[in-house]
């Protein structure tokens, strides 16, 4: 199938689903992907020996299954007949290889603190993977979905390795589009899809108009909220909507002198009203967050500090930090903060509301938006005061340690912000040891507790999930946490 099939008016007609997506995916390596347009086109590649089912239930994946035999022992026992997709098949060792390539220094990926749990890895044959632990560890399974790439053949290709998935890469193009097409020998059997096209559009406009005249056949989160209703109008289109267990928050740089003082950070939360933006920007589809969980989450405590909307206490509490205002309706601001934000349409006009709120009491803004691989490394090397964004998909309240236990850091973890709670600390590290589900359900009662009130993050709101996608796609699935993994089940036709 030619690519040049992709400029088609309507290329479902010959098997290829585009997809137009608002930035560009960064790294397409399981091991090492961190943006989640990268970890959505890889869960079409990769398998894991876990999966995580449309409600975040673990399911077997490359594993066929697995027993606990003590909390230090795993054993999984996994799928014979799997090929990746250059021809070599699966097995054990490809399993070991993946884990200790994240755990080598030199890779520097962001999972490497998830995994350094492990003590040993064992393939005692080709079948099965034995993991000894050093301590027990409740979020092993969740870590697990993390895709498996094969033992290098030793010929020093370049770019991504190839997965075992329903689709295999063919084309990545930085900034322009990703092609995958159908792996005909995948385990679980062939996708009906010939290609799966996902097309870079930061421009939103153009990512409606192009779904519109049938270019792009599916929009997932990506379309915004005041142009949702043109589209819902459209016949040719189909609107998917669902709660979604995705976290919108403001992120903080802790090292600053400014937001260092936990004053000033609540006098932030309180000058923001959510509600108006939700309502306002975002046409009510979302709902006010407290902490990361959602609160479908089995682990969601709502008993938390709360940030309604007060600026006249912001401004107090920005007086009692030692920034007075020097003229409420004069030029000069108590200090200027600057906000970083991708190109996105929305995420500009969300910080240019945040903005207004925070001038209001008295605190200059600048709003600098970037191309989002630029913004996110970014983010990533801790160049910030403000930003904000979005963790896709949370599952698993393990998240907390990745994210604000202060040995985190950036490549291990994502605690870009350099908050540091050594009580948080010990609280995370039993929560990875409890596997009783209701004694850690009382340990992450106390962290959100605790990191509501330390306010590391600004929570901003849940996210609904929203797929707008031609009449003519069957069997697509939305996910909680904004997956495209049914697109291995799409079918194409002109009725159910």
């Amino acid at each position: 199938m030619g690519l040049a099939a992709c400029s088609s008016p309507n290329p479902l007609q010959q098997g290829i689903l585009v997809v137009g997506i608002e930035g560009n995916p960064t790294d397409l390596d399981p091991r090492t992907a961190t943006d989640a347009y990268s970890n959505r086109i890889d869960s079409l590649v990769y398998n894991g020996l876990i999966r995580l089912g449309p409600k975040a239930e673990i399911l077997p994946d490359l594993a066929q299954g697995y027993e606990i035999k003590d909390p230090l022992t795993y054993v999984f026992h996994l799928r014979k007949g799997v090929r990746f997709h250059q021809g070599k098949g699966f097995n054990a060792r490809d399993v070991q290889y993946t884990l200790q390539s994240i755990l080598d220094p030199k890779l520097g990926s962001t999972r490497a603190s998830t995994f350094r749990v492990i003590q040993a890895i064992e393939a005692p044959d080709e079948d099965t993977v034995i993991f000894k632990l050093k301590e027990p560890y409740a979020a092993l399974l969740n870590a697990l979905t993390t895709g498996i790439v094969p033992v290098p053949d030793g010929r020093g290709k370049t770019g991504p390795p190839p997965g075992t998935g329903p689709f295999r890469l063919r084309e990545f193009r930085r900034g322009e589009k990703v092609v995958l097409e159908a792996n005909p020998d995948y385990f679980a059997g062939p996708p009906e899809i010939k290609q799966v096209v996902f097309r870079v559009i930061p421009n939103d406009t153009t990512r409606v108009m192009e779904i519109e005249k049938g270019g792009v056949n599916l929009l997932y989160n990506a379309v915004p909220p005041d142009l949702l209703p043109l589209l819902e109008a459209d016949q040719k289109l189909q609107i998917v909507r669902a709660e979604g267990t995705s976290y919108s928050y403001l992120g903080l740089n802790l090292r600053d002198p400014v937001l260092s003082n936990l004053q000033v950070r609540k006098a932030l939360a309180l000058a923001i009203d959510r509600q108006a933006i939700i309502r306002d920007l975002l046409r009510g589809l979302a709902r006010p967050a407290s902490g990361v969980l959602a609160p479908s989450h089995w682990a969601y405590h709502g008993q938390v500090a709360q940030y309604a909307f007060d600026p006249a206490r912001a401004r107090r509490l920005l007086d009692e930090a030692g920034y007075p205002d020097p003229d409420g309706d004069g030029p000069e601001k108590r200090f200027v903060l600057s906000y970083k934000t991708s190109q996105d349409r929305l995420r500009i006009r969300i910080a240019e509301v945040i903005g207004k709120y925070l001038e209001a009491v008295g605190i200059g803004v600048e709003i600098r938006s970037y191309e989002w691989g630029t913004f996110f490394a970014d983010i990533r090397n801790g160049n910030f005061q403000l930003f904000s964004l979005t963790w896709v998909g949370v599952t698993e309240p393990d998240i907390y340690h990745y994210v604000f236990h202060s040995r985190s850091l950036p490549p291990d973890g994502a605690n870009r912000g350099g908050y540091a709670n050594p009580g948080l600390d010990r609280l995370l590290e039993q929560g990875r040891r409890e596997t009783d589900s209701e004694k850690r359900r009382e340990v992450y009662a106390r962290v959100q507790e605790i990191v509501a009130g330390d306010l590391p993050y600004i929570s901003l709101w849940h996210n609904e999930e929203v797929a707008v996608l031609s009449r003519e796609i069957r069997g697509f699935q939305v996910y909680p946490g904004g997956d495209l993994i049914s697109l291995q089940q799409v079918r194409i036709g002109s009725s159910p």
